[in-house]
């Protein structure tokens, strides 16, 4: 019979004694408030004619991000990216709507946030309801489907029994009136409509950017993104409010975010800084005081933050490593990583339209890479056709002739290369990129170097064509939308 040194079992019971001290030391509750669709256009942020106050109020509180840059300018493959901590054009989840009805899996290693935070001990649900109350779509909008259940529920009843809990609430808002072009009809989405919203925003006080012609339309469509703004913010209240009704307030971390840019026309799909600037907040669960000492409340941080970096740094706020080999930093806490130098952004095909192009943000400045000949912003596409009126104006007004300065020179076939000083020209209408000024020259240097390094040591994938009998259904779904091919072809440019 074997001898059982008094030291070993020293050991062994301590090992045991230090795990169930694990086990047992409180997590916090973690809330991810999703916003679809935004860019920095609250009131926090200093934009005019919306009603925020919730969203102000969170901000003061917590910490507000001016520099939080999404991945991609489009839902799936930015949702794909920071549910895994992973950028999409590394785990072939880079083009819209991609690998639903396959056998993909994802590369091994590569782990949905959720299931990691299950098992640490998190409860994880993807709220709709607050009770009676319908406050969330459940979307996920994934680029993998076959890696089991995400989340364990959808209600927020459950959660005050099952702390601690990671829970996710994708508002509806700012997905609006959607636009039948065809019939002339408008249809609306169920969800949310210009009655249900504070109208902050008219046709008569807002300022669109200037890359839009002076027009009705314009003003209306504007107005009317604006005002579903101050809509989800009436959602945003509804949530907290509920927070503090049970009692759970203080033991939750908060964070607020949009999972791509503005639903504009220039602002969803492309790879503009009104598609990829998005909002971000944090605010701590003061019962656990997460956040270093530079992140007070009511901090405003212009730290270079990737929506990527959501992922380690919730982990890390439940007190798990990154796992090694993750893409994704803590960009706030105590165990935060050295802030970033760059953010990178990629835009591919999109439903049925096949565009290029990689985009990458420092502090200042912004460089973007075509990789698609001939693409415009004029490049049909059905979805920007259905929601978005002043696509056709603007292509029509072209036509005549009728468009001039910043409008006209938007509507051009995109360049190889654009530079972009973010802090002198906001709304990207100056391309630096051919400037003879030698500093401008080092900037598209510098930055050109950074993106062509991280799209080698990333592997990015967006140089692999997908096969043709991929893309197919979604043109047949383009033509079936459009009446014919041949009316695609009058309308494109």
């Amino acid at each position: 019979m074997p001898v059982v040194r008094p030291l070993l079992i020293l050991v062994v019971l301590s090992v045991v004694a230090a795990t169930s001290g694990v086990a047992e030391e409180r997590q916090p509750n973690i809330l991810w408030i999703v916003g679809e669709n935004f860019s920095n256009d609250l009131g926090c942020y200093g934009q005019e004619n919306v009603a925020t106050p919730n969203l102000d109020r969170l901000a003061a509180l917590g910490v507000l991000y001016t520099s939080a840059i999404a991945t991609s300018p489009v839902c799936a493959p930015s949702r794909s990216c920071f549910m895994l901590g992973m950028y999409q054009t590394t785990t072939d989840t880079h083009n819209m709507r991609s690998h639903r009805e396959d056998d993909f899996k994802l590369p091994p290693g590569i782990r949905p946030l959720t299931h990691r935070l299950k098992d640490a001990g998190y409860y994880t649900a993807n709220i709709t309801h607050l009770g009676e109350t319908e406050v969330g779509t459940g979307k996920l909008d994934l680029n993998f489907t076959n890696e089991g259940e995400i989340y364990d529920g959808k209600q927020w009843d459950d959660l005050k029994g099952k702390q601690p809990f990671f829970a996710q609430i994708n508002l509806p808002e700012a997905e609006y009136d959607i636009y039948d072009r065809k019939s002339a009809e408008k249809k609306r989405v169920p969800w949310v409509g210009e009655e249900w919203h504070p109208q902050v925003a008219t046709e008569d006080n807002v300022t669109p950017p200037p890359f839009y012609p002076e027009h009705p339309i314009v003003r209306q469509e504007w107005a009317r993104y604006l005002n579903s703004i101050s809509g989800a913010d009436v959602r945003v209240g509804q949530i907290l409010d509920r927070l503090r009704q049970d009692g759970m307030d203080e033991d939750t971390v908060v964070i607020f975010f949009a999972d791509n840019g503005r639903l504009t026309a220039r602002g969803i799909h492309w790879p503009f800084d009104q598609g990829l600037r998005v909002p971000l907040i944090v605010r701590d669960a003061a019962n656990f005081k997460l956040l270093g000492a530079e992140e007070q409340p009511g901090t405003v941080s212009d730290r270079v933050v990737s929506l990527l970096d959501l992922t380690a740094t919730t982990l890390s706020l439940a007190g798990l490593d990154r796992p090694l080999g993750m893409q994704s930093r803590v960009f706030l806490g105590k165990e935060a990583d050295p802030a970033r130098t760059y953010a990178f952004a990629a835009r591919d095909r999109i439903d049925e339209t096949v565009i290029r192009m990689r985009s990458v943000h420092d502090e200042r400045y912004h460089y973007i890479r075509n990789f698609t000949p001939g693409a415009s912003w004029g490049t049909l596409n059905r979805y920007k056709e259905k929601c978005f009126l002043v696509q056709p104006l603007m292509r029509e007004l072209l036509r005549k002739g009728e468009l001039s300065g910043p409008a006209f020179e938007a509507m051009q076939p995109f360049p190889k290369e654009m530079l972009f000083d973010n802090l002198s020209d906001p709304h990207e209408i100056h391309n630096l990129a051919d400037s003879n000024d030698p500093a401008h020259q080092a900037v598209l240097h510098r930055m050109r170097a950074a993106l062509d390094t991280w799209m080698i040591e990333t592997g990015d994938r967006g140089h692999i064509p997908e096969p043709p009998e991929v893309v197919a259904p979604f043109e047949k779904e383009m033509h079936d939308w459009f009446g014919t091919p041949e009316w695609a072809r009058k309308n494109a440019r």
